[in-house]
């Protein structure tokens, strides 16, 4: 697959493998305590790289992996979001992780769409989750607009095995069903 070339458009998305160019805002959006509260806690610049490197590099090995998302109209790095399948997690998810600047404009819903017609289409993928903590309210109501249910706990491998997790969860028939 040539990653260079894979690129996701939606009205004001664009989605694409990370870049080095991103790494700042990412590093940037890590640091930040609120922003990073559910999707692995607030973070130092080397480990943030670190994370970095790994979503990049499940490209090179998976074939997938969260995309960058880029606003249209700035052209800013504003979050990551897409498969995700990492070693014992408790299945194939699509999720998302955007920048303070980004919430509650819509973004995450718009880009999840398109993310998960892309997943399901691509991957052949026959269920997705989401990987949610039970306070994390705005992500559970993402998940229900998006159509998935919560089936329950969920338990998540090291170095995360302690944080409290629910799985959310779509088949693509159910999917496909609410998208026709």
């Amino acid at each position: 697959m040539d990653f260079d070339s894979l690129r996701i458009d939606t009205e004001r998305l664009i989605l694409r493998p990370p870049r080095a160019e991103d790494f700042d805002a990412y590093a940037a959006n890590m640091a930040d305590a609120e922003a990073a509260r559910f999707i692995g806690g607030q973070q130092v610049r080397a480990v943030a790289w670190r994370g970095f490197l790994a979503s990049s590099g499940a490209w090179m090995i998976q074939g997938f992996s969260m995309f960058s998302v880029i606003e249209k109209s700035s052209g800013q790095w504003i979050g990551r979001l897409g498969p995700w399948h990492p070693e014992g997690w408790p299945g194939t998810e699509v999720g998302w992780g955007l920048a303070r600047s980004a919430w509650g404009k819509g973004y995450a819903l718009e880009g999840c769409i398109a993310a998960i017609d892309w997943t399901f289409d691509r991957l052949g993928w026959d269920e997705m989750i989401h990987s949610i903590h039970p306070d994390n309210r705005a992500s559970q109501a993402l998940a229900q607009r998006l159509g998935s249910t919560c089936r329950g706990p969920g338990r998540l491998p090291a170095p995360y095995e302690d944080s409290p997790n629910e799985v959310w969860a779509q088949t693509r028939e159910q999917w496909r069903r609410r998208r026709a």
